[in-house]
């Protein structure tokens, strides 16, 4: 993959390094890293990044070098691919499946999936995923090809443009249609896993609106659904700590259904009723606005009449 830039009649930069930060938002890092390995060149040729610029010049920076992820064992099991370019994986991950390895999920994780398509392509990169779902949650997780597309994406995350939004089934009927929770999250004091609501623990915020008979209809593809006992809830992270949406319905008093961390097991699922369903963010090398959906999984039907 390869970052072009040609100097327009009208020069608006002066130096190499000025196109890499400006038109191409590079950090200090990589920007040294690329140095480094010799990765910038103009008209053809390798150049320092303080080299001057002229009308017509044409600057690529070449991101094709091979990174060592040995420390991801390969495992050849099923892959959903929603969406794949030169610089991401758009992926649906079913649940129960970890995104990361660990001691007792080393080889079965969804990085382990992607470390071995990686090397069924040829592609010899490191493992990055951009953002992270629980084991037990569903939907789209996006994988990042490279360091430059990892760093263009965890920007916007940091920016808000990057959108995420789930579907969660919870217990009972929330009180308003739609709100806002505003309730730091820290790690729960003696746990290694649970989080809570804790004035001292990080900012955390979600939005939320129950949907309606209408919208919940059109989610599930026009079949019709029963909320008798629970609500369908959209709720959009503004932040992303872990087990957020989980510890902040529990929070107000509406744990989701199947949840045996925050609130209780049901007959109706078995593990907690929650899927990332949409994700919206600004693609970094064509700079328009991009939108991935995932359906609804199969334990979800418990929904439908």
């Amino acid at each position: 993959m390869k970052l072009v830039y040609q100097v327009p009649e009208e020069i608006i930069y002066q130096t190499v390094k000025e196109v890499l930060k400006v038109e191409f938002s590079i950090s200090d890092r990589l920007l040294l890293k690329l140095k480094k390995l010799q990765r910038i060149k103009l008209n053809g040729k390798i150049v320092y990044v303080h080299h001057p610029i002229q009308k017509g010049d044409m600057i690529e920076c070449d991101l094709e070098d091979e990174e060592d992820n040995s420390n991801i064992i390969p495992t050849p099991l099923s892959l959903s691919i929603l969406y794949e370019d030169e610089g991401y994986l758009v992926i649906d991950k079913p649940s129960g499946i970890p995104v990361h390895p660990s001691c007792d999920h080393y080889t079965d994780s969804l990085s382990n999936r992607v470390r071995y398509y990686f090397d069924q392509i040829g592609l010899k990169k490191k493992i990055r995923p951009v953002n992270r779902l629980d084991k037990d949650t569903s939907g789209l997780v996006l994988f990042a090809k490279n360091e430059y597309i990892q760093e263009c994406l965890v920007k916007q995350m940091k920016i808000k443009e990057f959108v995420k939004k789930y579907i969660a089934v919870a217990n009972g009927h929330l009180e308003e249609m739609q709100g806002t929770i505003n309730a730091p999250i820290s790690r729960k004091e003696n746990s290694i896993i649970e989080r809570c609501v804790n004035l001292k623990g990080e900012t955390a915020i979600t939005h939320y609106r129950v949907l309606n008979q209408e919208q919940t209809e059109e989610l599930f593809q026009n079949n019709r659904c029963t909320k008798n006992d629970f609500d369908i809830v959209e709720c959009t992270l503004e932040t992303g700590r872990t087990h957020q949406i989980r510890v902040h319905l529990a929070y107000i008093g509406h744990p989701l259904l199947g949840d045996t961390l925050y609130g209780t097991s049901s007959p109706l699922i078995d593990r907690q009723a929650l899927h990332c369903y949409y994700m919206r963010f600004i693609h970094p090398i064509t700079k328009q606005e991009v939108v991935y959906k995932s359906n609804l999984p199969e334990d979800f039907k418990f929904i439908l009449r």
